[in-house]
C-alpha cells in the first residue's frame, strides 16, 4: 500500500488543523478542512491562513485533485473556493449536506433563491465512496454525531475525522447543534474503532486538554480506542450517551457559529450581494 504524505497546517485564531495529504509517487494531493481568516467585529476577510497552504503547494509542484470538508464547520469559515480559484479541484462533502442545508436555511430565512440539494459543492460523497488522491485509493465514511453530514476520508494508512472525535486526552465531539446526536456519535466512533489500530488519526481542532502543554493534532485508532477519556473499551453505550448529553447541556455557542454556518453550507462562500453590491451575514436574534 502506498502510504499518503501528510502535511498539517495550524490556525491558532480557530484551533483548526488543515491538512494538505499528498501521493508520494507522483504529485497529486487534497487539501482537508481549509480556513478563511474572519474578523467578526469588522466584517473583514483575509488569506493568511490559507496562503501558507497554497504557498506549499506551489512551491512543491502539486496538483490539487480534491478540496475536502468534513463537515459544516461551526467555529471556522471554509477557505475552499479561494483554494479552488487559485490551485483547482473538487470541493466535496458527505451527501448529508442537504439535511443541514434545509435546517438552516430556514434559521436564516434564506428563501427559495437558496438551493437546499447541495449544488453549491462539486461533488457529494456518499458513505463508503471509494475515490482516488493520485494513486492513493481513498473511502469517505458517513460518521454523523455531531452533525447530519460528518465525513471522515480514510486515505492509505490515515483517518481525518473533523470533529468527530479529538486526541485521547479531549475527547469527542459535541452533539446538540441541529441534527446532532449522541446516539448517532457512538456508533459513528464505533466504526471508526474497526479500523486497524496503527491507522492514524488526524484531528480538526485542538484545545489543549488541562495539563498538557502542546498542541496535538495526531494520534492512531488503537490510542483512541484504549484512551478516550469519553469513549472506549470500558465505556458502555449508555454511559457514553449519558456523559455527551449532560455535557453539552453545559456548552457555549462557538464563537463564530453564525457566520461560519451561512458561509459553508455555501460551499465557503458568502450569500450573494444585495442590490447595493454588498454581501451581508444573518444574526438572528434569540434563537441560536
Amino acid at each position: 500500500m502506498v502510504k499518503a504524505q501528510v502535511i498539517d497546517f495550524f490556525d491558532k485564531e480557530t484551533n483548526t488543523f488543515s491538512y494538505v495529504v499528498i501521493d508520494p509517487t507522483g504529485n497529486d494531493c487534497a487539501i482537508i478542512d481549509s480556513v478563511l481568516d474572519y474578523d467578526a467585529a469588522s466584517g473583514r476577510t483575509s488569506y493568511r491562513s490559507v496562503d501558507k497552504i497554497i504557498d506549499y503547494v506551489i512551491a512543491n509542484k502539486l496538483n490539487v485533485q480534491w478540496i475536502l470538508e468534513t463537515h459544516v464547520h461551526a467555529d471556522h469559515l471554509s477557505a475552499a473556493p479561494y483554494l479552488k480559484r487559485k490551485l483547482g479541484g473538487k470541493i466535496a462533502i458527505g451527501q448529508n449536506i442537504t439535511l443541514v442545508q434545509k435546517t438552516f436555511s430556514t434559521l436564516f430565512n434564506d428563501g427559495s433563491e437558496f438551493l437546499c440539494d447541495g449544488s453549491q459543492f462539486d461533488h457529494l460523497f456518499s458513505d463508503g465512496e471509494v475515490f482516488n488522491i493520485g494513486q492513493i485509493q481513498a473511502t469517505a465514511i458517513h460518521t454523523p454525531g455531531h452533525t447530519p453530514a460528518c465525513m471522515s476520508y480514510h486515505i492509505s494508512n490515515c483517518v481525518f475525522v473533523g470533529d468527530t472525535l479529538f486526541m485521547p486526552d479531549y475527547g469527542t465531539a459535541r452533539c446538540d447543534f441541529p441534527g446532532g446526536d449522541a446516539v448517532q456519535l457512538y456508533h459513528s466512533i464505533q466504526t471508526l474503532f474497526s479500523l486497524p489500530d496503527e491507522t492514524r488519526v488526524f484531528m480538526c481542532h485542538d484545545y489543549k486538554a488541562p495539563g498538557r502543554d502542546a498542541f496535538l493534532f495526531e494520534t492512531t485508532i488503537g490510542e483512541e480506542r484504549t484512551q478516550n477519556l469519553h469513549i472506549n473499551s470500558q465505556i458502555s453505550e449508555s454511559e457514553f450517551i449519558d456523559f455527551r448529553r449532560k455535557k453539552d447541556a453545559t456548552l457555549s455557542m462557538p464563537r463564530l457559529i453564525l457566520p461560519s454556518i451561512q458561509v459553508n453550507m455555501r460551499a465557503g462562500n458568502f450569500p450573494e450581494a444585495e442590490d447595493n453590491g454588498t454581501q451581508y451575514i444573518k444574526i438572528p436574534v434569540n434563537k441560536v
